[in-house]
């Protein structure tokens, strides 16, 4: 079964701008290139990235920035795991 669903233009946005700037962590850089692999194609979050998104998401630790990559990597994620 494909996936359906693929980053937003807005998340797409969002993500480019952290791999470009050099003051983002390692963790942002890592959400945001699957973002931007998701945006535009039939890929899915596999099984290593949804472990790392659902971390993220249930630590207190990230900015809005790292939750809102780690939410949309996540929201991709195969419903079967």
């Amino acid at each position: 079964m494909t996936n359906k669903k693929q980053s937003s233009s807005t998340l797409a946005s969002l993500a480019s701008s952290v791999l470009t700037d050099s003051g983002s962590s390692k963790i942002q850089k890592t959400l945001a290139g699957s973002v931007l692999s998701q945006a535009g194609t039939t890929h899915q979050t596999g099984s290593e990235m949804e472990s790392l998104a659902s971390a993220v998401l249930q630590s207190n630790k990230y900015n809005q920035t790292t939750l809102s990559l780690a939410a949309s990597v996540l929201s991709q994620s195969n419903k079967k795991r």
